[in-house]
């Protein structure tokens, strides 16, 4: 058997541009050089010179948001309530009550680097990519989007790259048994500075996170800040996407990794 793993994820890092101002994050290092202190009052009369080499620990302290780095968001980021279109509109599911299941599955790839940045996909648009690649959608799968934003992080203008999913795009997703999808943008939805333009035209509230709110209808799950998406083929892989378990949260990190496994092909 051979397996091979793709890598989805893209670091949590200072210094490189991956969400707007102020809600980067931030990680100070703290080599083994600089922690004496910290083991110190655990072990009275210790000094320095008394640890192996003079070292202590390496550690981190990290201010983070739940949506810095790739993360899963729950249905209870996009609105307080989910499922009203399955006619059993309850409690929107946070993060730590996410299926499992829904996190381990077949993988489809929508290659969408050719529409403008600021670019609304349309069901029409998935149909036809859908076609293109000989796909039919099964229940559960996990449908990530690739687009021209993933060559673009790290650089001034990756939060405004890339196309969005609509409402229409992501209902027809949803109501084909996908509960989980993924791009590596940095928002499902059509970046801001694009939808503010619209807004400003129109003031139409509705055109405002559009592919979010489609979770008031269909409950469901989207990973953001994917990576390397490009490398992969339009399916036969699977995601693992699981994320922390964050009580209450509307997101939790995760390590997306691809993984092609000839034996769970052939199943």
């Amino acid at each position: 058997m051979t397996r091979r793993f793709v890598d989805l994820s893209i670091y949590l890092e200072n210094d490189v541009l991956s969400d707007p101002p102020g809600y980067a994050p931030q990680i100070k290092y703290l080599n083994h050089e600089h922690t004496y202190e910290q083991i110190k009052p655990f072990f009275p009369g210790l000094e320095k010179k008394d640890l192996p080499d003079g070292e202590g620990w390496a550690i981190e302290m990290i201010q983070l948001t739940t949506h810095n780095g790739t993360h899963l968001d729950a249905p209870y980021h996009f609105h307080s309530t989910m499922d009203k279109a399955l006619g059993d509109k309850r409690a929107a599911t946070t993060i730590d009550d996410v299926p499992l299941e829904w996190c381990f599955q077949p993988g489809v790839k929508l290659d969408f680097r050719h529409f403008a940045d600021g670019y609304v996909v349309t069901a029409e648009d998935v149909q036809a990519e859908l076609a293109r690649i000989g796909h039919q959608l099964s229940p559960l799968e996990i449908v990530i989007i690739n687009t021209s934003a993933g060559q673009r992080y790290g650089h001034h203008d990756y939060v405004s790259s890339g196309c969005g999913m609509g409402y229409e795009a992501t209902m027809y997703l949803l109501e084909r048994g996908v509960r989980l999808t993924g791009t590596d943008a940095w928002s499902w939805d059509a970046p801001f500075v694009h939808t503010a333009k619209k807004y400003a035209e129109s003031q139409d509230a509705s055109l405002i996170w559009e592919g979010h709110k489609a979770g008031r209808d269909i409950g469901y799950c989207h990973l953001e800040k994917l990576h390397n998406l490009e490398v992969l083929p339009p399916w036969g892989f699977y995601i693992s996407c699981f994320p922390h378990k964050i009580r209450g949260a509307s997101a939790g990190w995760t390590r997306a990794v691809a993984i092609f496994d000839d034996a769970l092909m052939k199943s």
